[in-house]
């Protein structure tokens, strides 16, 4: 029985020390969020600048990554281009960052100019004696822009 005791003992003064050293080999992952303009779509990889980074970032995706518009219904990855105003929802895994969602905004175009409508306005009267060759044509052009 001491016999028993002692290598139980000896056992657990042998894996302390490799659970401590496991436990130190852990990566810390964060989830955090950041909104910016797509640059590029690559087949692995989106780039996104943002006001926030002089440099363009670079974040790894993968079938798991979910694509939604601002009403939370799903986007097509295939509709998901350069251009486009986004927020990238992902975790960092030691230097790299994979895209766990991605927020595709609507964008919209705005204009101050009013459109311009052209009118024109042509009259032709003609008068006359068509029998004796007298003939007199008036044309009126008239032409408005409006802005």
């Amino acid at each position: 029985m001491k016999k028993l005791s002692l290598f139980a003992f000896a056992l657990t003064i042998l894996i302390t020390p490799i659970g401590l050293y496991a436990q130190q080999s852990q990566m810390t992952v964060t989830r955090t969020e950041t909104a910016g303009t797509i640059s590029e779509v690559n087949p692995d990889t989106l780039v996104i600048r943002s006001e926030s980074s002089p440099n363009p970032v670079v974040y790894t995706y993968t079938n798991k990554t979910n694509y939604i518009n601002e009403k939370g219904e799903p986007v097509s990855m295939e509709t998901v281009r350069s251009g486009l105003p986004v927020t990238v929802y992902y975790t960092r895994n030691g230097n790299q960052m994979t895209a766990e969602k991605v927020l595709v905004h609507e964008t919209t175009t705005t204009t101050s100019e009013k459109p311009m409508i052209e009118e024109k306005k042509v009259t032709t009267t003609t008068s006359g004696n068509p029998i004796f060759g007298q003939k007199q044509t008036t044309t009126t052009t008239t032409t408005s822009k409006t802005n």
